[in-house]
């Protein structure tokens, strides 16, 4: 999921252009006296990080106008640094002034995602994936993905229908995790276990799945879970990880770490938008 559909795009960013402007439209840009004359905008990275988004922010900004010319400075991926420039747009006034905030919404959301999933590759080694998971803003799943693929991440499972992930509720009302495996091992999906001690790991143990997700242990107890289960599942940790203990997991050689603060607790990259009348 390198690219996204531009079709998508236009969609989420007209949704979002709406949402802002519904249902009278820009009311102080309509008072601006010189509101119709063609200025320059340039987009400023207040921060040093990774930036992705920018086809977002693009699509804000032709939608109001689609005569905008936005040329890009930057591509989704790259590593910015404080006060670069990360676009040029050249439009009518009013065109910029309406589409601006959607326009930093997106960039600045994606950016942050991309920002952080590389604080947390750069601390692990290059053996362990660190993946993002479900817990993202509704109708923004692409996006955030997109995002976090951008910062060097990976993606764990899209939605319910991609994979078989086996947690704790399911097992709560089935009572047995065993039959559950079995049942589900008739699928030709992706199958998934969940693992919150040593107990349930040695009753799953030679069942037909691909991959234990470790959840909530100390370091201590995953490394010995990691020891029993060498070589026969693929490995994931998942719970409470931050970048202060990313180091000390990713050193039990676990092969995934999924972290759902990627998308649901990443702090907006810092870019702002400079605006000046065309000579």
């Amino acid at each position: 999921m390198q690219n996204i559909n531009q079709k998508y795009i236009k969609k989420i960013v007209k949704q979002a252009l709406r949402e802002d402007l519904y249902p009278r439209g820009d009311l102080t840009t309509k008072f601006i006296k010189n509101k119709n004359k063609v200025a320059i905008a340039k987009i400023i990275s207040k921060q040093n990080g990774v930036i992705a988004g920018i086809d977002f922010c693009k699509n804000a900004f032709l939608l109001m106008d689609k005569k905008t010319k936005f040329k890009k400075k930057i591509k989704d991926g790259s590593k910015i640094k404080k006060g670069r420039t990360i676009a040029v747009i050249s439009s009518k006034i009013k065109s910029i002034l309406t589409a601006e905030r959607t326009a930093l919404n997106f960039l600045n959301h994606a950016s942050g995602i991309a920002t952080l999933t590389n604080k947390f590759v750069k601390k692990c080694g290059r053996k362990t994936k660190i993946c993002c998971t479900r817990k993202t803003t509704p109708n923004l799943r692409l996006l955030e993905k997109y995002a976090v693929r951008q910062g060097g991440g990976f993606n764990h499972r899209f939605n319910l229908s991609d994979e078989i992930l086996i947690k704790d509720n399911h097992i709560n009302v089935e009572k047995n995790i065993k039959n559950v495996i079995k049942k589900a091992s008739k699928s030709k999906k992706t199958i998934t276990v969940e693992i919150e001690n040593m107990k349930q790991l040695k009753m799953v143990l030679g069942l037909k799945f691909k991959r234990i997700l470790f959840d909530n242990m100390n370091v201590k107890t995953l490394r010995k879970c990691l020891k029993i289960c060498k070589n026969k599942y693929e490995t994931e940790y998942s719970g409470n990880v931050n970048l202060k203990n990313i180091r000390k997991i990713s050193n039990t050689k676990v092969n995934r770490i999924s972290i759902g603060y990627l998308t649901h607790s990443s702090k907006a990259f810092n870019s702002s938008l400079d605006l000046k009348l065309s000579s």
